[in-house]
């Protein structure tokens, strides 16, 4: 029986989770791609690409479990007392407060945690519909709060030894040999061997509800993982390892991507007379030159002496008022931020298509005198609007992450990330072009483990909504959920990081600590075996956490605090705390005002 009473609830809950999947994608799956993009193993277009798919392949085939946690094991079924309408307004509620915050946090690229906004926002809903009493702020078998917010404190810490475990391998395996290239290509096989087995036990183990794999027996999982990891590494020895040693050994720039098919036979390829060196991308972080300030004065220009109106000036006098120009005429943060963003806005008018032709429109177009009302501001706006929703829509594809992470020079974070580079110890490129290839694996198994982790986020309170509506059953939420909601979501969150992506993306990665495709692949790796341990356990862990210990724990990795930036790693604590009780309190007064509002007698 459906709830026709209550369709205008079901509406406002599905427009909530769209924009919190949205959220997801534009917050915690940036997060998951910044690492590769960073590490410039795979461009901002790619990573969108590559997300999309694996988004929804681990959202469709091990994402279930997660949501079931999401939608019974925080506010227990039977404290509705059967009343479909209430369930429905009260994860619609919880729904309204996660997204709203997450949409103001990556609007001011604030990052903060999507699963744990939820989960905050489900808590005080609870507590304002049921009581405090009813809500499972204890273990509840590894479903309450105390076992979710557990994760808070131990997957950043596991997630950090993992990755550290991963890239001290690979540190005291290649980089530190006298000659690390023939080492990095030969045993690249072994590191795609683990990357391969992540990502089939995360589908194989436990299995998905959907497929039935969760039925099979413990010898049929071994066999399917181990399996399909060693293809996998087979793989990657008969194709991938000639393919890497024609192009960086042998430096044979005649060899194209395709040609990785003729596999041993390039162990025999004639090598071009005038190789002289491997012809591979440069995955240093910043990689363009400083330009020198023409106003720059030096030291015998202060001294010399100048003349005014007022006749000469003694050197003191002219290094003084010198000085007092120079004070004067030095711009400000803000300033220097604003000049940031003007250079890039230019570079992308001189662009060809559609994004060059809407910033050049916008450029061209300024508002007017006067307000809004205006009729010359109206006229400018019909002209404005078809320009905004391009620059909206593709803006983020060529947005300069690297820049931005960097840190604008004379301003205290870029001398702060200075530092930082400056106590990491660089590699050379044919080595980290090798892990490149690694970490492009590595980056869709992170994106298969965020799909199976956090769809759960968006999709368990709609299922939620959507059964009591569908059926007038508040038991409704024990039913699986429905493959095309998550197919939806997991579309939904897709957008999220194409369009907007950009705005979290600046603000992590090598604004963390300096980033390559050997860390890169390691950090990728120890977040990704993280999150599928506890989404296993139907656990929701914030991914955005796992890859930041991940982070954190390779960047010490160089054997020096100074290596990784706490600045910015205390602030991404800070939010991620603060998140709790903002989360929670506007689920809880938004549940309340509505649930407890006065109204007309029918």
């Amino acid at each position: 029986m459906t709830l026709d009473q209550y369709t205008y609830v079901f509406v406002i809950g599905t427009l909530f989770a769209m924009l919190d999947a949205f959220n997801n994608g534009a917050n915690d799956v940036a997060n998951a791609w910044a690492t590769s993009v960073s590490s410039r193993s795979i461009s901002y277009r790619q990573a969108m690409i590559f997300g999309t798919i694996f988004e929804m392949l681990g959202a469709i085939t091990v994402g279930a479990r997660t949501a079931d946690t999401i939608k019974n094991g925080i506010i227990p079924n039977s404290a509705f007392r059967g009343d479909a309408g209430v369930q429905m307004l009260a994860f619609t509620c919880a729904l309204a407060a996660a997204s709203t915050w997450v949409m103001w946090c990556t609007r001011h690229s604030a990052h903060v945690s999507s699963t744990y906004s939820l989960i905050s926002a489900i808590a005080g809903v609870g507590v304002a519909t049921v009581g405090a009493s009813q809500v499972q702020w204890g273990w509840n078998d590894g479903k309450g709060l105390g076992a979710i917010f557990a994760g808070l404190g131990m997957a950043p810490i596991i997630s950090g030894g993992f990755a550290a475990a991963i890239f001290l391998l690979i540190k005291f395996t290649v980089h530190i040999r006298k000659d690390p290239v023939p080492w990095a290509i030969y045993t690249s096989p072994f590191f795609f061997l683990i990357a391969g087995t992540i990502c089939t036990l995360s589908i194989v183990y436990k299995g998905s509800p959907n497929l039935g794999l969760n039925k099979k027996p413990a010898w049929y999982v071994a066999a399917v993982t181990m399996g399909t990891g060693g293809g996998v590494c087979l793989l990657s020895a008969i194709f991938f390892v000639p393919y890497v040693y024609a192009r960086v050994l042998k430096r044979d720039y005649t060899v194209k991507w395709w040609m990785f098919l003729y596999g041993p036979l390039l162990l025999k390829r004639e090598t071009p007379a005038d190789a002289d060196r491997a012809r591979v991308p440069d995955y240093a972080v910043i990689q363009e030159d400083v330009e020198e300030e023409s106003s720059a004065k030096s030291v015998s220009d202060h001294d010399a002496p100048q003349k005014t109106e007022a006749g000469v000036l003694t050197p003191t006098e002219a290094k003084e008022k010198s000085l007092v120009v120079e004070e004067t005429a030095q711009a400000s943060y803000k300033d220097l931020m604003i000049q940031g963003k003007a250079r890039m806005d230019a570079k992308l008018c001189k662009k060809r298509g559609p994004l060059g032709w809407a910033m050049r429109t916008l450029r061209d177009n300024p508002w007017g005198a006067g307000q809004m009302y205006e009729l010359h501001n109206i006229k400018i706006l019909l002209i404005r609007i078809p320009a905004m929703i391009v620059c909206g829509a593709l803006y983020g594809l060529n947005y300069d992450i690297h820049a931005a992470q960097t840190g604008i020079s004379g301003t205290p974070e870029g001398q702060r990330m200075a530092r930082v580079y400056a106590n990491a110890e660089k590699y050379p490129n044919e080595v980290e072009h090798t892990y490149s290839f690694v970490q492009v694996l590595t980056a869709c198994t992170a994106s298969f483990a965020h799909g199976a982790n956090d769809i759960g986020n968006s999709v368990g309170p709609w299922a939620v909504i959507y059964g009591a509506w569908s059926t007038g059953s508040a038991a409704q939420a024990k039913a699986p959920v429905p493959l095309w909601q998550l197919a939806v979501l997991s579309l939904t969150i897709s957008l999220g990081l194409v369009t907007y992506g950009y705005n979290i993306m600046k603000v992590m990665g090598n604004k963390i600590t300096y980033h390559s495709p050997s860390r890169g692949c390691s950090m990728e790796m120890g977040a990704a075996i993280t999150v599928l341990v506890f989404s296993q356990y139907s656990l929701p862990v914030s991914t955005s956490m796992c890859i930041t210990g991940a982070t954190v724990g390779v960047g010490l990795c160089n054997g020096t605090f100074k290596a990784v930036n706490f600045q910015r790693v205390g602030l991404l604590v800070l939010s991620w705390i603060a998140t709790i009780p903002i989360a929670a309190t506007i689920g809880g007064v938004l549940m309340a005002l509505i649930l407890n509002a006065p109204h007309f007698a029918s």
